[in-house]
């Protein structure tokens, strides 16, 4: 009886890989064998740096928060502080946006805030 190898579905899985390889540089691109190693290190980066990416983010959200505040003579996390005492429930993405891009709204809320 002649070997049966499955060739669609395997040329489907190879044309896959070599398609998730796409502008990986030399042999990562065109040897099935190396681009498989390549995809699956690529996909593993990928998981683990969409996790970094939000830490990265919220990082940056209580940074400008902090220069936000700092400008009127308030800590981050006194300012944390009284926002959750006075029920103000902004997600630090919106204070730091607000902090950025509209400064005179982000004071408003700070004198609310100090009252």
């Amino acid at each position: 009886m002649p070997r049966a190898t499955n060739n669609p579905a395997g040329k489907r899985r190879r044309k896959k890989v070599l398609a998730r390889a796409k502008g990986f540089f030399g042999r990562g691109k065109s040897t099935i064998r190396a681009a498989t190693r390549l995809t699956e290190r690529a996909g593993a980066y990928s998981y683990a740096h969409r996790r970094v990416r939000r830490r990265e983010f919220r990082k940056l959200w209580i940074q400008r928060i902090n220069a936000g505040v700092r400008e009127h003579g308030m800590s981050y996390s006194v300012f944390m502080y009284q926002l959750k005492q006075h029920n103000i429930e902004l997600d630090r993405k919106a204070l730091a946006h607000v902090a950025f891009h509209d400064p005179e709204a982000f004071a408003a809320i700070v004198e609310q805030v100090k009252a």
